[in-house]
């Protein structure tokens, strides 16, 4: 069974809201950071969120800004904020929930891709893998070479433009990463089957570089 409730993180003066999903024994947690003009009810982030908990991975949706934050439309590709407030979620994980001891990762969509890598490009955040799906890690500019989190970057094939941002981004990763391309797929991953592939690919990597951290594995090796 998955115990779920809604969480408000402390940033600052405010706070982000959170949907925190816990299944029984967890040999993991993921954090999601969604991109522009979604939430943390996209339906898409909530699938894969769902695959992960069927695979005993705790997760958080989260919604890295207030609303009346999103409104403003800098704020949306602010990446350093957004990462910022990502690092304020996993330090909350680690200090002020019982699964602190678990192997930490993020799920990041569209520019929450790019906060996802800013975020894993500082060895504090201690992250364990990341998943980018139909990301812009090109919006983490200097911090992809800093970055030695086993990312693995999911994009469509039809999604050509992105695709071409993925590739040049996947080049300067500093550790162990991956380019999945879907065929078939556009951005948004609506084709049949096409988010069933991003949800097994995004468990398989994730359930893999966490049980690599739990059998003493130094992630990055």
């Amino acid at each position: 069974m998955t115990v779920t409730t809604e969480v408000g993180i402390g940033v600052g003066h405010t706070a982000i809201p959170g949907t925190f999903a816990v299944p029984e024994r967890p040999r993991g947690l993921v954090l999601f950071a969604h991109g522009s003009g979604s939430s943390r009810r996209s339906p898409r982030n909530r699938a894969v969120a769902h695959a992960l908990q069927h695979a005993s991975i705790a997760t958080v949706l989260l919604d890295l800004l207030t609303i009346d934050e999103g409104l403003e439309r800098s704020n949306v590709f602010d990446v350093e904020m957004l990462a910022e407030r990502l690092a304020y979620a996993i330090d909350w994980v680690r200090h002020d929930t019982p699964l602190a001891d678990l192997p930490i990762g993020v799920f990041g969509a569209s520019t929450g891709a790019a906060a996802a890598l800013a975020a894993a490009a500082h060895e504090a955040t201690g992250l364990a893998a990341v998943v980018c799906r139909g990301g812009r890690p090109d919006l983490a500019g200097d911090a992809l070479e800093l970055v030695h989190t086993p990312t693995l970057l999911v994009v469509g094939g039809l999604d050509t433009d992105v695709l071409a941002l993925n590739e040049h981004a996947a080049a300067r990763l500093a550790g162990p990463h991956r380019l999945l391309v879907i065929p078939g797929a556009t951005h948004l991953f609506e084709e049949p089957g096409a988010l069933d592939s991003v949800a097994v690919a995004a468990t398989d990597w994730f359930t893999t570089w966490f049980d690599a951290v739990a059998g003493g594995t130094p992630v990055g090796h």
